[in-house]
């Protein structure tokens, strides 16, 4: 385990289709550059679109597996494994720390897509310690948990960063895979998400937090975010900048003209 304990940034990454896993494009190349320009974290904390679970879960495996979450892509895909350790120690430091939220061990689960896919570009050599934190859908998709709800859980998590490890939100802003052009991954964004979009980065911006948590009254909310799974990951990471926080938007652009591959860091 790594002993750095200098305070890391948060990340929030636009993951896109499972395909930029084995792509080489503007989105991938600037998650490369991006983990080579990091300070090296002591463990990385991915807060999973693609993990939801009554209640919040962290994963606590030594050897978390890779989840291949997904259906009809190439094989390829199938057979990639990002074989990095698990860091069961953070994880349960962050479950007796935790004061607002019961945070249950998990042993089952490993690293879904939304962490390997974007890790196999950041850190390669997949030799730093990741585990996943789920979000808590504890009635189903369409009725979860409040927005505030979920605010307040991440602002738990701060210690985590104090202590030299890198979190991560893995979600998109805009995501509808209903109006997805899979054809075409250049596909001409919908206006609607172009300006759902532009809208966020806006608020992101000047902190208007209460706005991204009441998101719906933004135009094309309905279209942009039609289930909460990819938008939530973004709320943990707006709950993590503190006052002096820099804020930078280090990758934004679109694919498959319904999902925006905006991603942002604090700190």
């Amino acid at each position: 385990m790594r002993t750095n304990k200098q305070k890391m940034p948060a990340l929030f990454i636009g993951h896109g289709s499972p395909m930029n896993v084995v792509s080489k494009n503007d989105f991938t190349e600037s998650l490369a550059a991006l983990g080579k320009k990091l300070p090296e974290p002591r463990a990385i904390m991915v807060i999973s679109a693609h993990w939801l679970t009554p209640g919040t879960n962290v994963t606590c495996s030594e050897k978390p597996r890779t989840i291949h979450d997904f259906y009809g892509f190439p094989q390829e895909l199938y057979e990639i494994e990002y074989p990095c350790p698990g860091a069961p120690d953070v994880a349960k430091y962050l479950i007796g720390s935790a004061r607002k939220v019961t945070i249950k061990c998990n042993n089952d689960w490993g690293l879904d897509h939304a962490s390997w896919a974007v890790l196999k570009h950041m850190y390669p050599a997949a030799d730093i310690p990741v585990f996943e934190m789920s979000l808590d859908y504890s009635f189903n998709e369409w009725h979860p948990k409040p927005m505030q709800y979920h605010y307040d859980i991440a602002q738990e998590l701060a210690t985590l960063r104090e202590k030299g490890i890198l979190i991560i939100g893995s979600g998109n802003i805009v995501h509808n895979l209903g109006l997805i052009d899979f054809r075409n991954i250049d596909a001409q964004p919908y206006d609607w998400a172009v300006e759902f979009d532009e809208r966020v980065k806006l608020d992101i911006a000047r902190r208007d937090h209460a706005e991204l948590i009441n998101f719906q009254k933004i135009n094309g909310a309905a279209m942009a975010v039609p289930t909460l799974d990819h938008y939530l990951p973004m709320i943990y990471v707006l709950a993590l900048r503190e006052k002096n926080d820099p804020l930078k938007f280090t990758y934004e652009g679109f694919q498959h003209g319904s999902i925006s591959m905006r991603c942002f860091q604090i700190g």
